[in-house]
């Protein structure tokens, strides 16, 4: 690394999106764009190195760059993880793993309605070619900075999540998302940390709360009345507040915590909003919160 321009590279960003197919990379890329990056799609993860010097010589004009690499095969794994440590050992570059992923039967749908051939199952059924994909890619998914489940965002939804997420590494802020979810409808696959709140008793029970929503106030206030609530998140936030500045101590720029009740309507949405607001209090974070199935079964 040239001593000259460490301090041009000291910004620089590199972000890599990988995933299963079908799961938006495209759109990925196209948002990243609207953020200012430089993309490039398809590109041989051999050449990775080769951008970053080219990063460098620009002396700070190129200082966002995202690459689309379809990994298909081992030989991609390690050119990959050579070009990231060769990066790390010679560039002051900031690189980030951003891996999309989706459920089999949401990918299958997908691919139904594109009606496009999976490109490891050309000649066969869609659903072999994922299962054969998402287990070459299983051991980048552990070494992902990000990873985004895809399965129930709409468009619009994803390009949020993303330019959300990384329109904050420039002020170097933590980015701590907050969702409740339902665990009959299945945990988040891209949660970091998550909490089981269905010892807590019930609105659902209620009758005038149970078509009601953690976010009325009606029922916000039930879940809060509780002397087993209030214990809880006092010991919840005690360990937040010292889980967060681990993390981001650590490099890591995005937190996701699921927390779960049994419909993900009543209980997990009220402690999620609490959440929010209670660490949204930190200046020095970024915090969202959201709902995946608070508006299931809304009838």
């Amino acid at each position: 690394m040239q001593d000259g321009d460490n301090t041009a590279s000291a910004m620089a960003t590199l972000i890599i999106i990988t995933g299963m197919s079908g799961a938006g990379k495209t759109l990925a890329v196209r948002s990243l764009e609207d953020l200012g990056f430089f993309c490039v799609d398809n590109l041989p993860p051999v050449l990775i190195p080769k951008f970053a010097e080219l990063i460098e010589q620009s002396k700070g004009k190129i200082a966002k760059v995202a690459l689309v690499i379809d990994l298909r095969g081992r030989e991609f794994f390690t050119a990959l993880s050579e070009s990231l440590n060769y990066i790390k050992d010679h560039f002051t570059i900031h690189c980030e793993i951003l891996f999309l992923e989706a459920t089999d039967s949401v990918l299958v749908q997908r691919y139904k309605e594109s009606r496009r051939r999976h490109p490891l199952a050309p000649e066969g059924m869609p659903l072999d070619g994922i299962r054969l994909e998402r287990k070459m890619l299983e051991e980048l998914k552990s070494s992902a900075t990000v990873v985004l489940d895809t399965s129930s965002m709409k468009p619009g939804q994803l390009k949020d999540k993303i330019i959300s997420r990384f329109s904050q590494l420039e002020s170097n802020t933590l980015s701590i998302n907050i969702t409740s979810f339902g665990f009959k409808y299945g945990i988040p696959i891209d949660a970091d940390l998550v909490f089981d709140v269905r010892f807590l008793p019930n609105p659902h029970y209620v009758e005038n709360l149970r078509p009601r929503t953690g976010q009325d106030s009606e029922v916000y206030d039930y879940v809060m009345k509780w002397p087993e609530t209030q214990s809880f998140l006092t010991k919840l936030l005690d360990m937040l507040h010292f889980l967060i500045p681990q993390y981001r101590k650590e490099g890591k720029s995005q937190v996701i915590i699921g927390i779960g009740c049994t419909g993900g309507k009543h209980r997990s949405v009220a402690i999620a909003e609490y959440l929010g607001k209670m660490l949204g209090a930190s200046e020095t974070e970024s915090v969202s919160v959201s709902h995946r199935d608070s508006e299931r079964d809304r009838h």
